[in-house]
């Protein structure tokens, strides 16, 4: 039998990838695209996980003139264009920030210095070239020398911020060509370092390296930056205009990030894996520029293991969303209960400048945008989007920040859905009246609409079990909370709330005329098989539930 290929799950090297012969969803064709480009520095933004680390590994193999690369695009999009004569035929500097971050200002700075020293090793072989000057040699040998020096020092923090402009200029004296300089995940130190509250200590050393890399850097021919967050021209890289952004939004390199529909069918095809409507439903939904694309993490992990669940969710990094959340003010959390409860929101977004410079409700669903926690569905106008959640796997993400904007456990969450939805009603009581309990007071729950929002806003993530209706007329009047279910294995829920008019009123009995008047308006109109009448009435913190099966 022949040997098939497999799934490298979680390799990021193009070199690696290929050597092992392991299934390759072939995106080489970013390589012609951004050799074609008209600009000289290019910053693609992309969430986590969507194959930025391995196109930039591709993009510096195929560059590279230390590598002899060709058989690793043998048979590949590229190997049939023009540009197969640049192959091998550059000095590249490629440059990884993922790993560039750390509690302090100090773990960040030390990983920076491993960063660059581990590129200019690459070279250490150049200070025994007769052929480069002994000035350039002797430039080479104290940026290095510093760079293997402990501690920190003013003089260590000069030659970390001129470094890759220096390295840029001797590689070019003696390979007598510019340099393609490649830099991937450009924005993991400023996003550490503001969820760290360090930002102010290393923004200047950061934003000075990257500006004489990029600005007026005579020995530069090209440079690709990837990240999740646009770069803020006047304030990271300030004067740096020769630099072109392309966001989820914009038309470049549309099909190079992400899975098409087509590429996926193959992908499972070949890996024995059903494509159904449940897969599509999890993983697709994303939009770049007008390409509808799914999550490549989340779609091999599919393949591996035949199970759809939530693979992206466990590897996205929101600390700095929630450290957001946390600083926004009541209009935003009104967009953002527009956006639970139906799936979509129309906002202003501003995706020009990162959060972390200029924190705003529009920068910050400009993060969301990035962050792949919305697709941008229409522009309505400028900066103005209606945004939706792509997918149910993304929804699970949405779990978990909004139990922390309500500040209440998300074990005790997600436990409290799952009882409602397997008819574990006494449980479903004992979660709802704990969650109650334990809610922070300045969540206002003193009304019946409080309470219903509440609800609903968690009842949102049983959106891949049910439709949920809210204040829709249904039978003869308008039922609270609707959930109608999708599949005919789980029951279809009513909810109605009832407030107190004073602490006296007896709960028992307010939440059984809940019911009473979910029967006598015949709110369960058009739901066939299991219903459940669920009655929910409050005093403060104190809540009792009545529930009926039908």
């Amino acid at each position: 039998m022949k040997e098939r290929k497999k799934l490298a799950i979680g390799i990021q090297n193009f070199r690696s990838l290929r050597e092992q012969h392991a299934y390759y969803v072939d995106k080489t064709q970013m390589i012609e695209e951004f050799l074609e480009s008209w600009y000289q520095v290019t910053l693609v933004t992309r969430p986590r996980r969507f194959g930025k680390t391995l196109n930039m590994s591709m993009l510096a193999e195929f560059l590279d003139c230390t590598k002899n690369s060709r058989s690793l695009f043998t048979a590949t999009k590229i190997s049939n264009s023009y540009v197969m004569r640049e192959l091998n035929s550059h000095p590249v500097i490629f440059l990884s920030f993922l790993n560039v971050k750390g509690d302090t200002a100090e773990e960040l700075l030390y990983q920076l210095e491993l960063a660059i020293k581990e590129e200019y090793e690459k070279f250490l072989f150049l200070t025994q070239k007769e052929s480069l000057p002994e000035i350039k040699k002797k430039a080479f040998r104290q940026i290095y020398e510093c760079l293997c020096q402990t501690g920190d020092s003013i003089q260590k923090k000069n030659y970390l911020s001129h470094a890759i402009t220096e390295l840029c200029q001797i590689l070019e004296i003696y390979y007598g060509k510019k340099v393609y300089f490649l830099l991937d995940e450009y924005d993991t130190p400023f996003i550490s370092a503001n969820s760290g509250g360090y930002y102010h200590k290393v923004r200047g050393l950061l934003s000075n390296m990257l500006s004489s890399a990029l600005k007026g850097n005579p020995a530069l021919q090209k440079a690709m930056l990837t990240g999740i967050q646009r770069a803020a021209k006047e304030n990271i890289f300030s004067g740096l205009n020769n630099l072109i952004v392309c966001t989820v939004k914009d038309p470049e390199y549309t099909d190079c990030f992400g899975f098409s529909e087509n590429e996926v069918q193959n992908l499972l095809r070949y890996c024995n894996a059903e494509f159904s409507n449940e897969v599509k439903h999890m993983y697709d939904g994303y939009l770049f520029g007008n390409t509808e694309v799914y999550n490549p993490w989340s779609i091999t992990c599919y393949a591996a293991r035949k199970k759809p669940e939530p693979y992206w969710v466990n590897t996205s990094e929101n600390t700095m969303i929630k450290q957001a959340l946390a600083q926004r003010e009541k209009f935003f959390f009104q967009q953002y209960d527009t956006l639970i409860e139906t799936g979509t929101v129309n906002v202003h977004a501003e995706l020009s400048t990162p959060y972390y410079e200029n924190p705003s409700d529009s920068s910050l669903w400009g993060l969301f945008i990035n962050a792949g926690m919305v697709t941008i569905q229409e522009e309505l106008e400028d900066n103005f989007y209606k945004l939706r959640i792509p997918n149910y796997e993304v929804w699970k993400a949405y779990q978990e920040l909004t139990a922390f904007y309500l500040q209440t456990d998300e074990n005790h969450f997600s436990s409290m859905l799952r009882y409602l939805r397997t008819e574990a009603m006494e449980e479903f009581a004992e979660e709802y009246q704990w969650i109650f309990l334990h809610l922070p007071s300045y969540h206002d729950l003193k009304d019946e609409n409080s309470c219903h929002m509440m609800m609903l806003g968690m009842c949102a993530f049983m959106h891949p079990y049910y439709n949920i209706d809210s204040n829709r007329e249904h039978g003869m009047g308008r039922s609270d909370i609707r959930l109608f279910a999708k599949k005919p294995c789980f029951p279809h829920i009513i909810l109605e709330f009832k407030y107190a008019e004073n602490e006296k009123q007896s709960l028992e009995k307010l939440a059984e005329e809940a019911i009473a008047q979910i029967k006598s308006k015949k709110y369960d109109t058009g739901m066939q098989g299991t219903v459940y009448y669920v009655g929910l009435a409050h005093w403060g913190k104190n809540a009792k539930i009545k529930w009926e099966k039908v």
